[in-house]
């Protein structure tokens, strides 16, 4: 029986996640991807039992590497505008110096693996961002609203922004580069928003 190779192995899920996030996961197979790594299609069936398995360990592996890096510096007992602070920017700078990851997340999201992204995600970081926002209302910083209110309006204006960044253009095809100042202005409004 042939050794893993964890070099190949990396490599396997660095063109994986690059392929889908190029091209979906209606285009991915594992004979592309053996082909796209310079590896037997045999060599790939030594990690993983097959294609499912394949994107099921990269779903559970990017959930848990998204969670670690919102979790980065992240105090669940902050203030409310410190701790979006830090949310934004552990998710500003995760997603801006990493648009592949960006959208290989937005696939995942798509996908019939979203279940297990987001599942290991919230594993991972619910009890912090439970507990957070637990405070946050106690203190009567924010009242208290459906957690989807709160997400929505949060951040989706970030993630708007990361995604025109990354796509290089906003509505219209208009080119479009991400600055500091737009974060943060964004940023204020939210938390102005947010604020009761």
């Amino acid at each position: 029986m042939r050794t893993r190779d964890i070099e190949k192995e990396n490599l396997v899920k660095k063109i994986a996640v690059e392929t889908i996030a190029k091209g979906g996961f209606e285009s991915f197979s594992m004979n592309k991807l053996a082909k796209a790594c310079g590896i037997s299609v045999a060599t790939l069936y030594i990690y993983y039992k097959d294609k499912d398995d394949l994107l099921s360990q990269l779903a559970v592996e990017h959930g848990r590497m998204l969670a670690k890096s919102m979790l980065h510096n992240f105090d669940a007992e902050a203030s409310f505008e410190d701790g979006l602070r830090q949310q934004w920017e552990n998710r500003y700078r995760e997603l801006i110096n990493n648009p592949t990851l960006s959208k290989f997340n937005e696939q995942l999201r798509a996908s019939v693996y979203q279940d297990q992204f987001l599942s290991t995600l919230m594993e991972d970081a619910l009890v912090k961002f439970k507990r957070f926002n637990d405070n946050i209302i106690s203190r009567g910083e924010v009242r208290e609203m459906p957690f989807e209110v709160y997400w929505s309006v949060a951040f989706a204006p970030l993630y708007a922004l990361i995604k025109f960044n990354n796509e290089g253009q906003s509505l219209g095809g208009k080119p479009f580069k991400m600055t500091d100042e737009m974060l943060w202005e964004a940023f204020d409004l939210v938390v102005k928003g947010l604020r009761k």
